[in-house]
């Protein structure tokens, strides 16, 4: 079993993860067929299985999920889903533009927590068994590949034009 600073550690990063999956899922759903669409298409399943990752990692700490981050964190998607259609953001394109801002803050965060986890590792056994470089790399391409969506979402949104 993880310490309880680990436990606290990883269920507030699993409570990111589930909002950044929805919100991931949220953007491909709004954007079909779009630039932005074709790219959270090939993102979304990633940072799904880096979601279940980070849950069979916890399950092989002995780390339980702690339902009142899980809930809050269902709550923030719910939440997100009005603010990010623009009618509390002043527009779509300004929602679309913070949505993807947050998902690429979440990401980012990703990218600590296997930094982290990679730092510690030889204190916990579970560890030693996940390539931690390998999800570090992926979760830097995530971002990447986000910051790019990012910036053109941010100009149409904030510039008026998309460069």
């Amino acid at each position: 079993m993880a310490d309880k600073a680990m436990d606290v550690y990883l269920n507030d990063h699993l409570a990111g993860a589930m909002l950044g999956s929805a919100l991931a899922k949220q953007l491909r759903e709004k954007n079909p067929g779009t630039p932005l669409g074709n790219a959270i298409s090939s993102l979304a399943p990633l940072i799904e299985e880096d979601r279940k990752t980070l849950i069979d990692l916890m399950d092989r700490m002995g780390t339980s999920k702690n339902p009142v981050k899980q809930a809050t964190a269902w709550l923030a998607e719910k939440a997100t889903r009005l603010k990010f259609t623009g009618l509390t953001s002043g527009g779509p394109k300004v929602g679309t533009f913070m949505a993807l801002e947050n998902l690429t803050l979440g990401v980012e965060g990703k990218v600590s927590l296997w930094r982290i986890l990679k730092e510690v590792s030889d204190q916990y056994e579970p560890l030693k068994s996940i390539n931690l470089d390998d999800l570090i790399e992926r979760a830097k391409a995530q971002h990447n590949a986000l910051e790019r969506e990012r910036i053109a979402a941010g100009r149409l949104a904030l510039g008026g034009a998309a460069n």
